[in-house]
């Protein structure tokens, strides 16, 4: 019975670390923030911007975006608050998107902008031969555990 109750001890101990260093590890090897400055310049170029907001269908207590993304032809910023995570990824899609059911399917045809690695704003170029007047939305997208962060519609 003892070795029963330390088993169970020690697991529930060993998970709730897990999940905690799972939690934090993102937070503490983010890189810093681009400069609030520099990132108000560049949104100030943008040919469309959106609010992105966590009153979403996919959104809850640990994924979540607010802020203003604004986009450009050569580049994506996003003034505002992620919550932070493993392995997030800037998607452009077609469509609107507001749930993981609705990304993943059509995830295929979604354009990689690229990683996000900062969760007070970022600024990430444009890939050679994407015209961001294609598309409409702006997706943030947990590519580790398959989760959908936040998106809004810029067009």
């Amino acid at each position: 019975m003892r070795n029963l109750f330390r088993l169970i001890t020690h697991g529930a101990a060993f998970a709730a670390g897990l999940a905690l260093g799972v939690y934090i590890l993102p937070i503490l090897t983010a890189a810093p923030a681009p400069d609030a400055a520099m990132l108000e310049e560049k949104a100030s170029r943008a040919l469309y911007s959106v609010e992105l907001t966590r009153e979403l269908r996919g959104s809850d207590f640990l994924h979540w975006g607010e802020g203003m993304v604004s986009v450009s032809a050569a580049e994506i910023v996003h003034e505002g608050k992620l919550a932070p995570g493993p392995d997030y990824k800037l998607y452009l899609t077609k469509d609107f998107v507001d749930h993981e059911d609705v990304f993943e399917p059509i995830k295929a045809e979604a354009v990689l902008i690229g990683d996000v690695k900062s969760f007070s704003g970022f600024l990430l170029d444009v890939p050679e031969g994407v015209d961001v007047s294609d598309y409409t939305t702006v997706v943030v997208w947990c590519e580790a555990f398959g989760e959908f962060i936040t998106a809004g519609q810029y067009k």
